[in-house]
């Protein structure tokens, strides 16, 4: 089967169709990731829905900028309280890409979501874009051992700490023509792999939108530039999501 790490799916039209196209391509299991309040009680919604679908909670690094600290802590006991229904904390993280005046703010929010997620022992979806070292270097310090790095877009350097700490890396279906993921995937080995959709984002052919269907890209890309077969890749990416998710 094939697995859809990270995917918003709550952005997306005619979820009936989303799915079952998913299905008639063998993926089955999408995890869907809230990026605030709304979306986040929608994703919830939907993982009760669809038997397939897993839900990851969390507040986006620039969503959260939008938020006071109440309102955050608020959403952090929204997400203990309904802890039994979630298998992860995302989509969590720190954006530096455009406003520089935040970012001890967002690692203030950061940091309250790698707590909840070592309090309940989740593995959390890193967004890191322009900020790859500066999380890094807060998830090391924590001493968090459960981390997806979402589309990681870092120097590939980072990818030896990545490893070193046995923290994974899910890529995204833009590996298809994306040449960063593709180095990155050679660099890497494949016990730290995992594959998503970003849907509706980066979608492999550069259209829109994405879905989690298409994520057998990432899966067929990787199994050319490791040169091993399709079926060998989505076993190993099989037991890595297990080895995440599913054992404490």
């Amino acid at each position: 089967m094939y697995i859809d790490v990270h995917c918003h799916l709550d952005m997306l039209e005619n979820i009936d169709g989303v799915i079952r196209r998913a299905i008639e391509n063998n993926v089955k299991i999408i995890i869907a990731n809230g990026v605030k309040p709304k979306s986040n009680r929608k994703v919830l919604e939907l993982a009760n829905k669809y038997k397939e679908v897993k839900a990851c909670i969390g507040i986006y690094p620039v969503d959260g900028l939008k938020m006071k600290e109440k309102e955050i802590n608020k959403e952090i006991e929204f997400i203990r309280k309904n802890k039994e229904k979630i298998i992860g904390i995302g989509e969590v993280g720190l954006d530096f890409k455009e406003d520089t005046r935040y970012h001890d703010k967002q690692k203030l929010v950061f940091q309250k979501f790698v707590d909840i997620a070592l309090e309940l022992n989740l593995p959390l979806t890193v967004h890191s874009r322009n900020a790859e070292q500066e999380c890094i270097e807060m998830l090391e310090k924590a001493k968090v051992t459960k981390v997806i790095m979402h589309y990681f877009s870092g120097k590939l350097n980072l990818v030896d700490r990545i490893v070193r700490n046995s923290w994974y890396l899910s890529i995204p279906t833009s590996i298809k023509h994306n040449e960063h993921f593709q180095k990155l995937v050679e660099k890497a080995p494949i016990k730290n792999l995992l594959c998503e959709t970003d849907s509706p984002y980066s979608h492999p052919d550069k259209k829109f939108p994405n879905e989690p269907a298409n994520v057998v890209e990432s899966y067929k890309k990787i199994a050319e530039i490791k040169s091993i077969s399709l079926e060998e890749v989505e076993k190993k990416i099989e037991d890595n999501f297990v080895r995440l998710f599913w054992k404490v």
